[in-house]
């Protein structure tokens, strides 16, 4: 039975016939566009308009939609090459294609790097990691398949990629970029298929890096080798112990009286992400964190950290940490890690758990969050100075090295 129309009223049924040559010359207009299938061909069937143009069309599913591939003017085509278009086109079907959308793709053929770019534009309204994935994207993809036709990239080329880079939680971090590109353009039918579909991400550990007490100088004085803005804001992710995303995004607008007040939803304008939990987090910035804030220079851009180029934030903080450890020849350590950092010298200080999670913005849950906001201000702003005060004193080499808990 035909599925009844949006409307309401009574589908009428399909027009079926053994299309012939006399046939199809016999069809005349209508006042509305109709179909006649062909029973010879599956999936064939000729449209004719009002004004008395006609054209093939193959019709098939594909992944449980309808999909409308244009074979040609039925003036130009004869029924026996319509018939022979149509077969292969549900051969190709019957092999998981959709030549619908590879013909669309075709005809839209854009480079890799416009795709990207298209994409960056969709992904700044709704993901807020966006930043990291176009930095991965211009820093691994770009060099490869920039000029390459997006269509035109296999599975191959994405192992290939995935092959040269040897660390195996960042090769995943460029897998999963260029997946949320492609993905992307096959939901908005720019490319048929995904690549990077079901290639297998590299297998990792769960880490648990904190940098030791032996550790935090030799870091804290190569924060300086990689540049005045990249080497200032991973010496506040340690000092302050927040995402190294909210960090490079961190406003001057946003630091009012000693506080970074966070908010908690995306502030496109601004280039202000959000924070992860979507939750406004005001946070005390200790002495030592002001002053190198008062370092760096107001840009017109209004990030503290603002890129060498463009009106963007700085990115390459995982680039930089990398070199780091490189030159110290240590073990593997990231930008989150000098988050992990910060956490547990709350916590050996003394203060908690509770008021690491209050400073770190760790979404607990519960309406007591909006009431807590304030009332834990003046301890909060005691924890964060002591917490950097005990980072910059092993950064400087002012202490013996040994924890002294703090009673509260």
């Amino acid at each position: 039975m035909p599925r009844p129309r949006r409307d309401g009223a009574a589908a009428k049924a399909p027009r079926k016939a053994r299309l012939t040559e006399l046939a199809v010359k016999r069809l005349k207009p209508a006042r509305t566009a109709y179909l006649v299938w062909d029973t010879h061909q599956r999936g064939l069937a000729i449209r004719v308009q009002p004004t008395g143009g006609k054209a093939w069309k193959a019709i098939y599913s594909f992944h449980g939609r309808p999909r409308w591939l244009h074979i040609g003017d039925a003036n130009a085509i004869g029924l026996a090459d319509a018939r022979k278009l149509t077969a292969g086109a549900m051969l190709a079907v019957a092999h998981g294609k959709d030549p619908a959308a590879e013909r669309k793709a075709e005809r839209g053929a854009s480079t890799f790097a416009e795709l990207s770019e298209r994409y960056v534009e969709h992904a700044k309204k709704k993901n807020k990691s966006w930043a990291q994935s176009a930095y991965l994207t211009e820093r691994y993809l770009l060099p490869r398949w920039g000029k390459l036709q997006a269509v035109s990239i296999a599975r191959a080329d994405v192992k290939a990629i995935m092959a040269k880079i040897a660390a195996p939680i960042l090769a995943n971090q460029v897998l999963a970029a260029a997946s949320a590109i492609f993905s992307w353009a096959v939901k908005e039918e720019i490319l048929p298929t995904n690549p990077c579909k079901l290639i297998a991400r590299n297998k990792t550990t769960s880490r648990e890096r904190v940098l030791s007490d032996s550790e935090i100088p030799r870091f804290w004085s190569s924060f300086d080798d990689v540049g005045l803005v990249e080497g200032t804001a991973l010496k506040l992710i340690l000092l302050l112990g927040q995402r190294p995303g909210e960090i490079a995004h961190m406003r001057r607008e946003h630091i009012k009286d000693g506080w970074w007040e966070m908010p908690g939803a995306p502030v496109p304008e601004l280039g202000w992400p959000g924070t992860k939990n979507q939750q406004t987090h005001r946070l005390w910035l200790p002495t030592a964190a002001q002053a190198h804030i008062a370092e760096l220079s107001d840009g017109p851009t209004g990030f503290v950290f603002p890129a060498a180029r463009g009106r963007r934030s700085v990115w390459g903080l995982d680039a930089a940490m990398r070199m780091i450890c490189t030159k110290l020849g240590v073990e593997r350590a990231t930008p989150h890690d000098l988050r992990r950092t910060h956490g547990s010298t709350i916590t050996a200080l003394g203060f908690g758990r509770d008021a690491m999670n209050r400073v770190q913005n760790h979404k607990e849950g519960g309406v007591t969050d909006t009431y807590d906001r304030y009332q834990y201000a003046e301890e909060n702003r005691r924890v964060m100075e002591a917490v950097a005060g005990r980072i910059m004193a092993l950064a400087t080499g002012e202490t013996d090295g040994k924890v002294v808990p703090i009673r509260r």
